[in-house]
């Protein structure tokens, strides 16, 4: 029997299903990291002490800029899951962009966004 080349409709469908849950979560947790950056979340110091402002104000910033860190990374998440989405559609999706060969479904489930085999990311890390 010939190796397969790519996935099937229907493993693309239980794909897509899998990715757009993530996607949802992914939307949801992104929103409330911003409304979090812009004060908006009701975590805020309006009404405490003038001392214990000013203790928090530096806790503040390294707290901003985690924040902003995670919502990075939570939007490039959301860009790697809508490429994946497209390329279900185009009928690529879970071919490994290094060797062309697909990609396992344990890893893609786990990773759905994965563009890389595992092989081919270890032979990179070299």
């Amino acid at each position: 029997m010939a190796e397969k080349t790519r996935y099937s409709d229907v493993e693309l469908d239980e794909f897509r299903t899998i990715i757009m849950n993530k996607l949802e979560l992914a939307q949801r947790d992104y929103e409330q990291l911003k409304l979090s950056l812009m004060g908006l979340d009701g975590n805020d110091t309006d009404d405490t002490s003038p001392t214990y402002k000013v203790l928090e104000e530096g806790a503040n910033t390294l707290s901003k800029e985690e924040t902003t860190r995670l919502a990075q990374r939570q939007l490039k998440f959301i860009q790697g899951l809508q490429a994946a989405l497209v390329r279900i559609e185009n009928k690529t999706y879970g071919i490994c962009r290094e060797t062309g060969k697909l990609i396992p479904a344990e890893r893609l489930r786990a990773v759905p966004h994965a563009t890389l085999s595992i092989e081919a990311k270890n032979n990179g890390k070299k």
